[in-house]
């Protein structure tokens, strides 16, 4: 990957006494959490994890409550301190910075939108959006015109004077989100930020994040417990198991090709057929089917799929490249699709 937005290397975080010993101890660094817990009574919240964030790329981080994901992305701000490994933003180590290259780190290329919004009660959503640029020193004119652009932005035109206790959940989600946006950041870090909404507005702040990142492209790290919302945002996905990573690729990858039983068992419960693409269920051309039959292309996903497939009357080819690579029928269709919807 050619200079990545984020890259984290070797990340520790660990909690406890004498905690700074136990990664270079290869026979403490080996123990099971457990074990480790009960001999030094220290928890290894991030274990050895590296992996890198492409510029304009929605990474998202998921696992269970305790993987350690919420430790790891507060990490790379240094709103908690790692305990050692590398963490470069835009080739910069954020672990060698010093107090005011942090503050500057904070307040222009990386912000951070959290679970719980953080509003200032007392001041409108106006200067709550621009409170960030009043920090910076930005005049209060230059201020409040950008803060109308990025309420507007975000749905909020009309509610500039109105106090957080006056807003519902998701208008407050949403004063959050224009305040991260506010400053004009590289990179936003979203640490599970609609997991305290009502499903109806959580799947709208949802597609609000798509048509953010569409229209703005920034780089975005995601946090989330949710497979469903992973799927549906992130370009790749890192999968956590006690602060360790699992396995790391595009949804259809996890879903596809899960490395082990853990990830297996966890994406056994999504269709298959709105994740998959037809690389997944391509087969050999065979001798029997015509040069002209339809032709599709491998990354599209097999839902959408459906249509022309279950209307030709002979296999369809599938394309990458420019280049034919096999063809799919009938059968490969519902041989992804849950019996229910099989048997429908």
């Amino acid at each position: 990957m050619n200079n990545p937005a984020i890259s984290v290397r070797s990340l520790w975080k660990v909690f406890g006494p004498g905690g700074e010993k136990i990664p270079g101890n290869r026979e403490l660094s080996a123990l099971g959490s457990a074990e480790l817990l009960e001999r030094t009574k220290c928890v290894a919240a991030v274990r050895n994890l590296s992996f890198d964030v492409a510029k304009g790329e929605v990474f998202v981080v998921m696992g269970l409550s305790g993987s350690g994901k919420s430790t790891l992305i507060r990490c790379l701000t240094r709103l908690i301190e790692p305990t050692s490994g590398q963490v470069l933003v835009d080739g910069n180590d954020v672990l060698k910075a010093g107090v005011a290259e942090l503050r500057e780190l904070r307040r222009r290329k990386v912000s951070m939108v959290f679970q719980h919004f953080g509003l200032l009660p007392h001041r409108t959503v106006l200067d709550n959006v621009s409170y960030g640029l009043q920090i910076r020193g930005t005049g209060r004119n230059e201020r409040h015109a950008k803060a109308r652009e990025i309420i507007e932005l975000v749905g909020l035109k009309g509610y500039e004077q109105h106090y957080p206790d006056q807003l519902s959940g998701g208008m407050q989600q949403r004063v959050g989100l224009g305040r991260a946006l506010a400053g004009d950041p590289d990179t936003i870090l979203f640490d599970e930020p609609f997991s305290a909404l009502d499903p109806l507005i959580r799947r709208d702040m949802q597609a609000e994040v798509i048509r953010l990142h569409k229209d703005m492209g920034k780089t975005m790290v995601f946090v989330t417990h949710d497979l469903s919302e992973a799927l549906k945002l992130g370009d790749r996905i890192l999968i956590m198991r006690n602060g360790e990573p699992v396995q790391c690729g595009t949804g259809d990858d996890l879903v596809g090709s899960p490395a082990d039983k853990y990830i297996e068992d966890f994406v056994s419960e999504v269709p298959r057929a709105d994740v998959l693409t037809l690389k997944w269920i391509t087969r050999p051309v065979a001798d029997s089917t015509p040069g002209d039959a339809a032709v599709l292309n491998s990354r599209m996903i097999i839902r959408d799929a459906i249509p022309a497939v279950m209307h030709s009357s002979c296999p369809v080819l599938v394309e990458e490249g420019g280049r034919i690579t096999g063809q799919i029928d009938r059968d490969s269709i519902l041989s992804v699709l849950q019996p229910a919807e099989a048997a429908a």
